[in-house]
């Protein structure tokens, strides 16, 4: 079971005053939150790609270099890199990158991408959503699998007989498939044997079970070898010394930060009702003590099967010293009782989702 955290760089105001962090500080502490997650053991920092002003990372393989050259072991990818508007070239060029300064820890999170920004900003028509993705991921896994490339298709020029470079340390560069819980996206997975990311941030985390059992029967039809296939949780939360502090903290900007995406995509408003329901034990919020996010984590692992557990921390802007307090919780008594616990599990031979 891997164990690790997300961000997307949020620069939201501070509830408490008003401010607004610059998004060059933001960037600057998110090193520092990847190097204190690579210290105490975490296994993998995702950093997700968005172009509007609340998020301030559009760049997320830069971001992860900086970090790359400051960590030892920890494991670094895009979460998301929104592959339809971007060129797949030039995505496996920056994470290769990202693969020779880290040693061989570079993973590529390929979306469509569930905030849309990036198409206009570089000329792409979300009339062509879907394919565009599907063309992009042929050629990004083209790409992977070899180094000289002939490749024809409709919205990107063709590449005649040439090579892609840098190669990466790693024998094969990890593509993910990032998906919301659709059917067709997580079949697809499946069926290219690629590793799959859950968005489980609504709702209960049980009604993803189906889908990951989707994922591992379309990977056998297609002969893929299923042990060796990656289900991971991204999931919003936030681990504090006490439940009471983490509730205290985490409701306010996580509260400010759903209500503005709520207003542009016509959700209701965000409660404090939805915000304790979501925090129950089968509910997809991971806020609480140590106790109660590993307990969450454990039900997750045996109910739902996912193998890599990402708490995506803050939703909305937190202090910074609040992230690091909950990044170090996670790793330094969160995610040994979980380990303990799986390995327990599967020393008595006790089955699992």
């Amino acid at each position: 079971m891997e164990i690790g955290l997300t961000t997307f760089v949020e620069t939201t105001p501070d509830v408490n005053n008003g401010k607004v962090i610059s998004h060059a500080e933001r960037i600057r502490e998110v090193v520092e939150e990847i190097v204190l997650a690579d210290e105490i053991g975490l296994d993998v920092f995702g950093v997700g790609e968005h172009h509007r002003k609340d998020y301030a990372c559009s760049a997320p393989a830069v971001l992860l270099a900086a970090a790359a050259s400051r960590t030892k072991r920890i494991r670094l990818t895009s979460a998301v890199s929104v592959l339809s508007s971007d060129d797949p070239v030039r995505v496996f060029q920056e994470f290769s990158t990202v693969d020779a300064i880290s040693n061989g820890r570079a993973e590529i999170m390929a979306g469509r991408g569930s905030f849309i920004e990036s198409f206009p900003l570089f000329g792409f028509n979300l009339q062509d959503y879907d394919e565009l993705f599907e063309e992009k991921l042929d050629l990004l896994l083209k790409i992977r699998d070899e180094e000289i490339i002939n490749w024809t298709g409709k919205y990107r020029p063709s590449i005649p007989n040439r090579g892609v470079y840098p190669r990466p340390v790693q024998n094969q560069l990890p593509v993910w498939i990032a998906s919301g819980g659709t059917p067709q996206s997580v079949a697809r997975a499946g069926a290219l044997g690629l590793p799959l990311a859950l968005a489980i941030i609504g709702g209960s985390p049980l009604q993803f079970a189906p889908l990951v059992r989707l994922y591992y029967d379309a990977a056998r039809k297609a002969g893929h070898d299923t042990s060796k296939l990656t289900v991971a949780s991204h999931s919003h939360g936030f681990v504090a010394d006490s439940t009471e502090i983490a509730v205290e903290k985490f409701f306010p900007p996580t509260q400010y930060a759903m209500n503005v995406l709520g207003r542009e995509r016509g959700w209701g408003p965000y409660t404090r009702e939805t915000f304790d329901y979501a925090r129950s034990l089968q509910g997809a919020l991971y806020v609480g003590d140590v106790k109660t996010v590993a307990e969450k984590i454990i039900f997750l692992r045996k109910n739902v099967g996912i193998t890599r557990f990402m708490l995506h921390c803050p939703v909305g802007s937190m202090p910074h010293e609040d992230v690091m307090r909950a990044i170090e919780l996670l790793g330094k008594e969160v995610a040994p009782i979980v380990r303990q616990e799986i390995a327990r599990w599967e020393a008595a031979g006790e089955p699992q989702e």
